[in-house]
């Protein structure tokens, strides 16, 4: 199989969205990858056909597989952003974001993403895909095959979901919710930016549910989260109006500043939990007043036993 071709550079201008400037005028990490997405779809169009065209004449479905992206730098409302996306052979694409700030560009933003076009059942055509996309396209999301090892469960007679997910002593905090319409795409399954909401989510829940929640810690010691690195992968399709079991286990801590986590979501089907998607995030807090203001905020006692479940 021939390699598509290397794309010229696309470039992308725009803002991030209102919705994201949650605290004061930072935008959240969520917001980030939008734009990265934003500028997937206009690297698509610069090379012809976009999604529109796609689905439309060739019955495929764009759909981000693999987004990882490194945050060094905050972005604020109003703030004008370059997007740059350089393609790169199998669907891999380099994303580099940048404002302008000081005299100075600034790199806010660096990711990689990989991009499938899959097979639409809901398509009423199906010419075939153009030769510079014929390697993207892919029968269904689980053949993209982002995760060389896809973390399917068997769940037993008489066993729970959380039984199997989230046992007793295992650290891992469980949240079930529904896949609804607007986070799926082509009337059919989760879109990736569906499991980026939900790992925003589920983050906040894990929180509270420790007693650590955001708006506690806004109020009574001015800290303010921060998402240094985020990377979201599509692993099986999840339906449209399915459940979806997400369970989120930190799995480090780093230098007691920020903390590592993991979230794993499943859609049951008869006797086995199904994998559809896997996500990291590296989390940790930023001192919004006072005389340590901007710097990072160090993990307390209360802290650090919230987030390991109990043990400090």
């Amino acid at each position: 199989m021939t390699s598509a071709p290397t794309a010229p550079l696309t470039v992308l201008v725009g803002r991030p969205r209102y919705e994201g400037a949650n605290i004061r005028t930072w935008i959240g990490f969520k917001h980030f990858v939008y734009l990265v997405e934003e500028a997937v779809l206009q690297w698509l169009r610069d090379r012809g056909p976009g999604a529109r065209d796609l689905f439309h004449e060739n019955g495929l479905g764009v759909e981000v597989v693999d987004c990882s992206v490194q945050l060094p730098a905050v972005l604020e409302v109003d703030d004008e952003v370059r997007v740059e996306v350089t393609g790169e052979s199998g669907g891999r694409l380099a994303v580099l974001m940048t404002v302008h700030r000081d005299g100075r560009d600034q790199v806010v933003l660096r990711g990689r993403v990989r991009v499938a076009l899959v097979t639409e059942p809901a398509a009423t055509t199906s010419a075939p895909a153009p030769a510079h996309l014929a390697e993207l396209v892919v029968p269904t999301v689980g053949a993209a095959g982002v995760v060389a090892k896809p973390d399917h469960r068997p769940i037993g007679a008489g066993e729970t979901v959380a039984d199997v997910l989230a046992p007793v002593g295992s650290n891992a905090f469980l949240w079930t919710w529904r896949a609804p319409y607007f986070y799926c795409h082509f009337s059919d399954r989760v879109q990736h930016s569906g499991y980026v909401r939900a790992l925003e989510e589920v983050v906040d829940r894990f929180l509270a549910e420790r007693g650590i929640s955001v708006g506690r810690l806004v109020r009574e010691r001015s800290w303010i989260p921060v998402v240094s690195r985020a990377r979201v992968r599509l692993v099986e399709a999840a339906l449209m109006e399915e459940e979806v079991h997400t369970v989120l286990t930190v799995t480090g801590i780093l230098r007691g500043v920020m903390f590592d986590a993991r979230m794993d979501c499943y859609v049951r089907r008869g006797d086995r939990l199904v994998h559809t998607a896997t996500a990291n995030i590296l989390h940790g807090y930023a001192i919004s007043a006072g005389p340590h203001a901007g710097e990072l905020a160090e993990f307390d006692d209360e802290v650090l036993r919230a987030l390991s479940g109990g043990v400090a």
